[in-house]
Formats: C-alpha cells, sequence, structure tokens
C-alpha cells in the first residue's frame, strides 16, 4: 500500500526503489489538483505502479505531470510502460537527452557504461518531454540542480506541499541520511556540492523523498541540512 506522507503526497515502494504521487494545487486559474507522479521505477514495476497508483484513489490516466529526478534504469524503466497520454514529463538537462535517445551516455565513466548497457530495457517515451533548468517553475515545484549522482540530476521542491523530492541525492539507512555512493555516481565531489548547495537554498519542507530508503514525513530539510554539516 502507498504510504500517505502528507495530506498531498504518497510514497510508493516499488523494487528496491521509491516512486512518489503528489495531488499539487491547482494553477492561477484555478481548478482541479494536477496529479504529478516523481520517478516511475522499473521497467518491471509499471504494473505494481499503476496498481498503487489507484489504491490513492486516482487512476494512472489522472497523472498530468511526470518529474523525473533523473535518467536511471530504476527511476524512468517504468515510463514507457504506463499509460500516460496526454501526461508531460520533466527531466534536468543533459540528462533529457539520455532519455530520448538523443544522446548516449558516456561509456568514459563507470556509471555511463551502465547506464548504456541498460538503455535497451528502458523504452522510449511517448509523451511529450520538457527539459527543466536551475529555478525553473513547474507547478509549485521549484527545479533545483543537484549534478553528481547523473549530470543532469535535479531536486524538485513544493513550498505549498512542504516537500522535497531528492531522487539519488542521497540514500537513507537506518534513518540516517548519506550521500548517493561512490560506486553509483558520475561524481562523488559534485554529490556533496549538490548536498550543500540544496540545503542552503531550498524552503524549510516537511517531507524529503528520495530513491532509496524510508522517506521522511516530519523534518525532512533539517535531516539534509544535518548531513550537510556532517560532510563538510
Amino acid at each position: 500500500m502507498p504510504a500517505r506522507l502528507s495530506d498531498h503526497c504518497w510514497a510508493i515502494e516499488l523494487r528496491g526503489v521509491n516512486a512518489y504521487l503528489a495531488a499539487d494545487e491547482p494553477g492561477a486559474k484555478g481548478g482541479e489538483r494536477v496529479l504529478t507522479l516523481i520517478d516511475t521505477g522499473t521497467p518491471l514495476d509499471a504494473r505494481t505502479l499503476a496498481r498503487e497508483i489507484e489504491a490513492t484513489g486516482h487512476r494512472v490516466g489522472d497523472v498530468e505531470r511526470v518529474l523525473l529526478t533523473h535518467y536511471d534504469l530504476d527511476h524512468v524503466g517504468g515510463l514507457g510502460r504506463l499509460d500516460l497520454e496526454g501526461a508531460t514529463v520533466y527531466v534536468g538537462m543533459p540528462d533529457v537527452d539520455y532519455l530520448t535517445g538523443a544522446a548516449s551516455p558516456p561509456v568514459s565513466t563507470r556509471k555511463g557504461a551502465l547506464q548504456r548497457a541498460l538503455a535497451p530495457l528502458a523504452r522510449a517515451p511517448r509523451v511529450a518531454v520538457e527539459p527543466v533548468a536551475d529555478g525553473d517553475r513547474v507547478g509549485s515545484f521549484t527545479v533545483y540542480e543537484t549534478p553528481g549522482h547523473t549530470p543532469g540530476h535535479v531536486a524538485y521542491v513544493s513550498d505549498p506541499l512542504s516537500a522535497a523530492f531528492v531522487g539519488d541525492l542521497v540514500v537513507e539507512r537506518d534513518g540516517d541520511l548519506t550521500p548517493s555512493p561512490w560506486a553509483l555516481s558520475y561524481d562523488t565531489d559534485a554529490v556533496r556540492e549538490s548536498i550543500h548547495d540544496l540545503a542552503e537554498r531550498m524552503p524549510a519542507v516537511e517531507v524529503l523523498g528520495m530513491g532509496h530508503g524510508v522517506p521522511f514525513a516530519r523534518g525532512g530539510s533539517v535531516r539534509l541540512a544535518e548531513l550537510g554539516e556532517r560532510i563538510e
């Protein structure tokens, strides 16, 4: 069952990775809340993800936005297997080119070689894909560039929802946060810099949702700031 993190945010536990669902605030013209999916799990998670979305009282077809934190098979693999007709996908540059197939991850890096090897397992998205950059707004979410785990890794932070979704910038283990590990990142120095930068710039939020581990429903920004202090 999805874990309710707040009135309008849910965590969906998949095969070793998390996706999130948020009922974002209506736009300036009002209307219904905008159903927003953050990351999509592996190719094997699509059916489970659809079922879990339904368990929140919504349907996959209700999803209007998909916010991808980065290009990795366990975060984008379900995208091409979900019926998301009419939705728009947002992803940071240069990861957007990996997602659409306009470019391939570099084999000159360990991480890039792994991404390229796994790329055939991810179907190309059948919906509109929009690149995002630091400071862009998608509904109530502000985009923060957080490179290191991948070149185009981003976090999405909503002040009205009091929630931050940070992908693989950090990992939760036994209640503690750690930076994305060396074995899974392009540049661990950049990961640490991104943690400091995000902790300094983002507003205070309660919910902190990461790709791996148990998300925090309370004190999320405080926990991220504490990690920043530990890794100085």
